[in-house]
């Protein structure tokens, strides 16, 4: 019986700190992540400075919602759609393991939770999930994810991303430099160096074209980027409606392995 009361005070004064700390990141940015931390343990380091919205291009903001949830602006914090895709393709590749985490679950994974993978740390992901869009605007989410997600080891942040792969602010970010970053999100750690696109393999390129068609669809590239980038006449005749049969090529949803 004095166990459970002790689980229960422990477990309400866990759920009200990470209220208190969910609300006061409507103010200012995490001063640092478990991601973070587990870099510094780890002997890594990390950079990261914070950088406003504002200071952040268009066409960044949009690679980022084309790589990496593409329903964001629209959903509650998670694509059921996206995580039924997941199972489905998992079930058929047991060994090429795809997520189908929203940004605001990435938001939750990386400020507040360790890697385990546990069925404890899932239910937590979801309630923090759930307070994050309850309590902070779309725009606030997108902030602080672009501000503390990994692009490579030790940097964390589009700031120092942007400046380590192309010598430049956010803000002069161009959509195919704005693609290859949202496309290593999910493989950060492939030993990326600066000047990226001159040494990227043909796969890399067939995915930042897949993200570029989206983007342009959100109004974040215009056709001449997806020409420079080597998008086929084909794709873009289905991109502008000259080709009402055109879709998505599935076979190239995720950036290789």
């Amino acid at each position: 019986m004095q166990l459970l009361r002790l689980l229960k005070k422990i477990f309400l004064v866990l759920f009200f700190s990470q209220l208190a700390y969910i609300i006061i990141l409507r103010f200012v940015g995490p001063p640092i992540t478990i991601t973070e931390i587990t870099s510094l343990v780890n002997g890594e380091g990390f950079r990261r400075t914070h950088i406003s919205m504002n200071s952040i291009s268009k066409e960044a903001k949009l690679a980022v919602i084309a790589s990496e949830d593409q329903l964001f602006p629209d959903h509650n914090g998670f694509d059921f759609r996206s995580i039924q895709k997941a199972l489905s393709y998992n079930k058929r590749k047991p060994g090429r393991v795809r997520g189908a985490s929203t940004i605001s679950q990435q938001v939750a994974k990386n400020v507040f939770l360790t890697r385990e993978r546990t069925f404890s740390r899932k239910f937590e992901e979801a309630f923090i999930t759930m307070a994050l869009e309850q309590n902070l605007s779309k725009k606030r989410i997108m902030e602080i994810y672009l501000n503390i997600i990994e692009w490579g080891n030790g940097i964390y942040g589009i700031g120092p991303a942007a400046r380590y792969y192309f010598n430049k602010s956010p803000r002069e970010l161009k959509p195919v430099e704005s693609a290859f970053l949202a496309s290593i999100i999910a493989r950060p750690r492939k030993n990326w160096k600066p000047d990226p696109l001159s040494k990227i393999s043909g796969g890399w390129w067939r995915y930042l074209q897949v993200i570029l068609c989206r983007m342009y669809e959100k109004n974040g590239a215009e056709i001449q980027d997806l020409r420079d980038a080597g998008v086929s006449e084909e794709r873009i005749k289905e991109l502008t409606g000259d080709d009402e049969e055109g879709e998505e090529d599935e076979t190239v949803t995720a950036p290789p392995e």
